[in-house]
């Protein structure tokens, strides 16, 4: 019979696993609304009502406020959905890479610059 050891953690990662979709649902059901223009609109029109509509935590709704994708993350939200959200805001991905580097754009765009050359 197959182990079922689990793998050891990597270091600065969360691996998306059963616990943390299951904590993570209502912010996920709430980001695959987003699909609709309408929702989205409406979204936007009332973000606390929202949050509110899909029973989000403190924690999650925190985390929608300060459009902290790497902190949405740690609360249940998978990133395919996340990027529903990212989308509304105009968010790409070099304002998450700055996230994940905890600088401004500009600072990561520099750093980007500096690499290639």
């Amino acid at each position: 019979m197959a182990s079922q050891e689990k793998n050891p953690p990597i270091p600065g990662t969360r691996p998306f696993d059963g616990e943390l979709a299951r904590r993570g649902y209502a912010l996920n059901k709430m980001c695959f609304s987003f699909n609709s223009a309408d929702n989205r609109a409406e979204f936007l029109q009332d973000e606390e009502a929202y949050m509110r509509k899909y029973q989000l935590s403190a924690s999650q709704a925190a985390a929608i406020r300060s459009k902290q994708v790497l902190q949405l993350l740690e609360e249940g939200g998978n990133a395919y959905y996340l990027a529903k959200f990212a989308g509304i805001f105009k968010l790409d991905m070099q304002d998450i890479g700055a996230q994940q580097r905890g600088m401004s754009k500009d600072e990561f765009k520099a750093m980007l610059v500096a690499a290639g050359q």
